[in-house]
């Protein structure tokens, strides 16, 4: 696929995603939507890419979905099936590997949404982010409702959906919906930098935790328990296992192959 929407990049174990839209805000349209599940699947075949950075540029992240073109269902079968509709935000969310959102400028409904799919939020001090569905008379479909509250309670979720308005930078670190706050000039590179550390580290233990995390948070804490102890034994049968303790025993550097 020619891509217009987006821009895909990769280097050195880390993929960026950059949505190009950036005149018009980074609207999401049927076309950005198609686009990222495409570069969202090669992300997840690709066993040299450890880490993902999502970002709409120096100046938007995005302002959601595009209303002269949404990207939302036209036949029957796919508006009852709201996974097969939005499946970008669940491909991100369930991508085994570690994923940032840069965030830069707006990061509105559907934009907040696409970066709630992320594991890390780093955002610019200029950021405003928020759910801005309410405005506009929708509900968001690709998971505000459930994943907002999931991140900062349900009281913070239902005061910035109900009222639709944007909270700042400083305030969205303070109720944890960003992990921290930045210059605007430093965004992208902060999100590189931390790419990086985590291509670093063993793949298999990052996607096993990432699974354990946010599988178990669905889990009752018996069964979660549980589910990592397997996970912790999985892991405890592979080479990059053998290499960490080998390395931490020799005082060196481990090298993970994710094997």
């Amino acid at each position: 696929m020619d891509y217009e929407a987006i821009r895909y990049e990769k280097a050195d174990g880390v993929a960026v995603i950059t949505l190009n839209r950036e005149d018009k805000l980074n609207p999401i349209n049927a076309r950005m939507r198609d686009e990222l599940i495409d570069v969202l699947r090669d992300c997840a075949a690709d066993d040299e890419v450890r880490a993902l950075v999502v970002t709409g540029g120096a100046k938007v992240f995005s302002v959601g979905a595009d209303l002269k073109d949404p990207p939302v269902p036209t036949e029957l079968w796919e508006k009852l099936s709201p996974r097969r509709t939005y499946n970008y935000y669940h491909l991100i969310e369930d991508l085994g590997k570690p994923v940032i959102a840069a965030i830069a400028g707006y990061c509105l409904g559907g934009g907040l949404e696409l970066a709630c799919t992320c594991d890390i939020r780093i955002a610019g001090e200029g950021a405003k982010l928020g759910d801005a569905h309410s405005k506009v008379g929708v509900i968001g479909g690709g998971g505000s409702t459930q994943r907002l509250p999931r991140l900062i309670g349900i009281a913070k979720a239902k005061e910035l959906i109900f009222s639709g308005e944007a909270i700042g930078a400083a305030e969205a670190e303070r109720i944890g919906l960003v992990n921290r706050v930045v210059s605007d000039a430093r965004v992208l590179d902060e999100a590189l930098e931390l790419a990086k550390l985590y291509t670093e580290r063993p793949p298999i233990v990052l996607k096993l935790v990432k699974a354990a995390i946010n599988d178990g948070m669905q889990m009752e804490m018996a069964q979660a328990l549980d589910y990592e102890a397997k996970c912790a034994t999985l892991v405890g049968l592979t080479e990059d296992y053998k290499e960490g303790v080998s390395a931490f025993l020799e005082k060196r550097k481990p090298v993970f192959k994710g094997r």
